[in-house]
């Protein structure tokens, strides 16, 4: 009997989405064009370790997230992270989502340059290339041609990567952990702290981020 064909990759991208905009929209959207993904889980993070308690408490930020995915099939929202009664570490989320899709399944953790430099500060980091692989956007204001790594990357994490880096995004699905690829974004200047600001001060955020998320955000009076 042939043996079943390898599934296609899947995209995960966490973050705060403290709110969710268009920038993590496009990225995610970008991701899955360059990296033959399947689709893109957003996963909303519950108890953040290397960032500050978020603005808004967490149910509106996984509401805001499953509203902006909601006009895009290939968008998922997981709210595993936000469910959870500890903190939001990536390696825990991948542990769980590996175990639901079992091990064959290959999963690709999209980060952006300057989250990927700063791997090594992460809880169990060496264990995200057993239960990954690893998609390296090139974000606005990296390098002239982005792509600061690995030559400017720290010793350890520089070793953890050797043999890993390609371009080549069929090894993706031949594998279901282990590379990391790079691959470029257009590059757009969009923060959620940005937002945050502008409507602290009464601006107008409209066009940074999905209108039914502006909605929602007016509606529950969040970073007023």
């Amino acid at each position: 009997m042939p043996r079943a064909p390898e599934p296609a990759p899947l995209g995960l991208l966490g973050g705060t989405f403290d709110p969710i905009h268009l920038g993590h929209l496009r990225l995610a959207e970008e991701a899955r064009e360059a990296l033959g993904l399947a689709g893109v889980r957003l996963i909303p993070a519950g108890q953040p370790p290397h960032r500050d308690t978020p603005s808004s408490a967490s149910e509106h930020r996984l509401a805001m997230s499953r509203l902006a995915a909601a006009g895009n099939p290939m968008f998922e929202v997981d709210d595993g992270e936000v469910q959870a009664t500890v903190r939001s570490y990536t390696v825990l989320t991948l542990e769980r989502i590996r175990a639901e899709l079992g091990p064959r399944q290959p999963l690709v953790l999209i980060l952006g340059a300057d989250a990927f430099e700063g791997l090594p500060s992460w809880h169990r980091w060496h264990e995200l290339f057993g239960l990954a692989h690893i998609a390296v956007a090139n974000r606005p204001g990296y390098a002239p041609h982005g792509r600061r790594w690995p030559g400017t990357l720290s010793a350890e994490l520089d070793a953890a990567c050797r043999g890993r880096i390609t371009d080549d995004i069929t090894t993706l699905a031949a594998a279901p952990a282990g590379r990391v690829v790079p691959f470029d974004m257009t590059p757009l200047a969009i923060s959620a702290s940005l937002i945050r600001d502008l409507l602290a001060g009464g601006h107008s955020a409209r066009y940074l981020l999905p209108d039914p998320v502006l909605d929602y955000i007016d509606k529950h009076s969040l970073y007023r």
